[in-house]
């Protein structure tokens, strides 16, 4: 049964996510020329323009789908959680399991950030909106509750690093357990 025009479309798009997303992983965003995605997605490059106006567009598409898969897999393992402080928790086991697909921090850690600073980026950290309502959650009804943005941003930045920390070869099941440690210390009261 041949391929209607929807379906083709799609798989032209993700072949070229496809194609892009390894080369960017493999080479770099700079280091990738289109003739290259192209070529390795087999498709022309009129197919690319007519999905993607340039290079920049097509990274952050592939970044986009990384982010929402990222994004995905931590709602999906803390959404059945029975307190804050669970989801919280579940949710860095799954960021460091979305983290651990090979190619994903260097996408998102190295080339997205380099990559913002030069054209001001595209899209929204959705982890990182997902941190912030856990931690509100986890806060409600502590003095901490008014620290909330920047908290999300400080611990958004720690989970980053224990990725890339975990990506060379740090153990794992220590900066999980320093997570924990982390989130507990929000909750506890302080010392008057």
């Amino acid at each position: 049964m041949p391929r209607s025009n929807r379906e083709r479309t799609d798989a032209t798009r993700t072949a070229l996510l496809d194609a892009a997303r390894t080369l960017f992983v493999e080479k770099g965003y700079a280091d990738t020329a289109t003739p290259e995605i192209v070529a390795s997605a087999d498709v022309t490059r009129g197919a690319l323009y007519h999905h993607f106006p340039d290079k920049k567009a097509l990274f952050w598409a592939v970044i986009e789908r990384e982010a929402n898969e990222v994004a995905a897999d931590i709602d999906a393992r803390s959404a059945e959680a029975s307190s804050a402080r669970e989801a919280l928790l579940q949710g860095a086991s799954a960021y460091f399991d979305a983290m651990a697909v090979p190619g994903r921090t260097r996408l998102l850690l190295s080339e997205a950030p380099a990559q913002h600073a030069i054209d001001s980026g595209e899209g929204e950290d959705l982890a990182e909106q997902g941190l912030k309502i856990g931690l509100s959650h986890l806060l409600a009804g502590s003095e901490h509750l008014n620290l909330l943005d920047p908290l999300t941003v400080l611990i958004s930045s720690l989970f980053e690093k224990a990725a890339i920390a975990i990506d060379c070869g740090g153990k794992r099941a220590d900066y999980e357990a320093a997570i924990a440690a982390l989130i507990d210390g929000l909750t506890t009261q302080p010392r008057r």
